[in-house]
């Protein structure tokens, strides 16, 4: 689908779109069609439930006297309400409709509506990244697709004044649409597609766009005594990888210090031998969801030319059951030098992530560390599919990641920790053990994590209800999300770039 932004005018075939206020009211491009089709609008409104709310749409032939052949009215709610998510989502809905109606071209009036905050070049630009987010697919795999399920929309037009100013703000958020269909691509391919060796490609493919991207294979990992990653993956026929990407856009590393994205990669999650129930392992296939947003995140960065120094680091894995696999029992020597014993091979995430965390701190001396992992059920047992886990160390470093979620609607929600869910961690023949009871999973997970972090102020997100979506949403289709890509470039947009 092309966007595109130009002056007002109507268009000569298609569907328009227009807004209509709260009660009623129509907005002025919607006023002047009714003017020019002498009163068919408000009749049309009149006759229907259509009442201006922000979810309300209403889809029309156009009425006699105009050359376009449909007319589709939008609801905005109270103008002084809408921000840039409410537009977002205004986009999304407009074009799931306009895909399900069977429109091949259309255009959207944004008018100066009367308490909208923002001026109407802004609007459009926000209007056309919802629209953008919504129009991802991933039917890569679909060969007998009928005509009649696949989206028709192939142009959409803004249409506003100042359309080049419109345009120019519109350009930064395609790229971060970018990296954010570019992490969706990355989880919701299958687990024979994508693995530790073709995920790592992947992850190269960035240098492209300017990112530094080094692979270290097993041979490396083993120099450096990434021993809890390593037994993740020693039951896979698929050699274990760790890509650490660079992004230098704020000059000297040293003098201007990195802050850094951590993520989980374990790119099929059998459990090990601690195996997983049959009904829904094929959903494992996305347990590398925490790398493909720290990938997507350092490609919106690149794309964009974010004017900060960001390192990404993902440790990827395939965790296998087979005759060379971890056992239940077993200890493993970390990166760190601290001794782990292995209670279950299915909380195998913990152990990537607390090397390659201990990894990135001691090589990179960043200003903080953000690590995404689709870590625990028991998240979803807290906080359900709403909000992903925040866990952290540093006040300060948390209140920023929570902000720039939720201006960007990827929300989060701070979890407790302590001395008293750290001790139930604590193992009779090693330094720790993987798992602590049954009770505060997410909890107990994220302690573990900490004993590797020192003391860089540091965020654990356990993302595992957020990575993949069970249904439609205004500008997240069914499938995987990309949660964390958009959360992780405004907090760099905030707080690390300059400006």
């Amino acid at each position: 689908m092309k966007i595109a932004f130009a002056k007002p005018e109507l268009p000569k075939s298609g569907t328009l779109a227009v807004a209509v206020m709260d009660d009623r009211k129509l907005g002025p491009s919607a006023a002047a069609l009714d003017r020019k089709t002498k009163g068919a609008v408000a009749r049309a409104i009149a006759a229907s439930r259509f009442r201006g709310r922000p979810d309300d749409l209403l889809a029309l032939l156009a009425p006699a006297g105009l050359e376009f052949d449909r007319l589709v009215l939008f609801g905005t709610g109270k103008p002084e309400k809408l921000n840039d998510l409410g537009l977002q989502s205004l986009g999304g809905r407009l074009i799931a409709h306009l895909n399900k109606a069977g429109a091949d071209s259309a255009a959207i009036a944004i008018d100066a509506l009367p308490g909208l905050t923002m001026t109407p070049a802004a609007a459009a630009a926000e209007i056309a990244y919802g629209a953008r987010l919504r129009s991802y697919r991933f039917d890569k795999y679909r060969t007998k697709e009928k005509p009649d399920a696949k989206p028709t929309l192939k142009k959409l037009s803004l249409l506003c004044e100042e359309s080049g100013k419109a345009r120019s703000d519109f350009e930064p958020l395609e790229q971060i649409s970018e990296g954010v269909f570019f992490a969706r691509d990355l989880v919701s391919e299958p687990g024979n597609v994508i693995h530790p060796e073709s995920l790592a490609r992947e992850a190269r493919r960035l240098t492209e766009l300017g990112v530094k991207v080094e692979i270290m294979g097993e041979a490396a990992l083993k120099k450096l005594g990434m021993n809890a990653l390593l037994g993740v993956g020693q039951g896979s026929a698929r050699e274990s990888q760790v890509a650490v990407m660079t992004w230098n856009g704020a000059g000297d590393m040293k003098r201007n210090r990195p802050i850094a994205f951590v993520g989980k990669g374990v790119t099929f999650d059998s459990g090990g031998i601690s195996i997983k129930p049959a009904a829904g392992m094929e959903e494992m296939k996305w347990d590398m969801a925490g790398s493909g947003a720290v990938i997507g995140a350092m490609r919106a960065l690149a794309a964009r030319d974010a004017k900060a120094n960001v390192i990404g680091i993902v440790g990827l894995v395939e965790n296998m059951p087979s005759g060379t696999a971890q056992r239940p029992g077993d200890v493993v020597q970390s990166m760190s030098g601290q001794t782990i014993e292995i209670i279950n091979t299915d909380a195998e995430g913990r152990l990537v992530l607390a090397d390659i965390l201990w990894y990135c701190q001691d090589r990179f001396k960043p200003v903080g560390m953000i690590d995404l992992a689709t870590l625990t059920g028991a998240i979803m047992i807290s906080l359900g599919k709403e909000h992903a886990g925040l866990f952290s160390n540093n006040d300060d470093l948390s209140a920023a990641v929570a902000a720039a979620g939720k201006s960007v609607g990827e929300t989060v929600w701070r979890m407790p920790m302590g001395d008293v869910y750290d001790k139930q961690i604590n193992s009779d023949i090693a330094d720790m053990k993987n798992t602590g009871s049954r009770y505060g999973g997410s909890i107990t997970a994220a302690q573990f994590l900490q004993r590797f972090v020192n003391d860089v102020p540091w965020v654990h997100l356990d993302i595992a209800g957020m990575a993949w979506s069970d249904k439609d949403a205004p500008t997240i289709p069914k499938g995987a999300t990309a949660f964390g890509v958009r959360l992780l470039d405004r907090l760099v947009s905030d707080r690390y770039e300059k400006k």
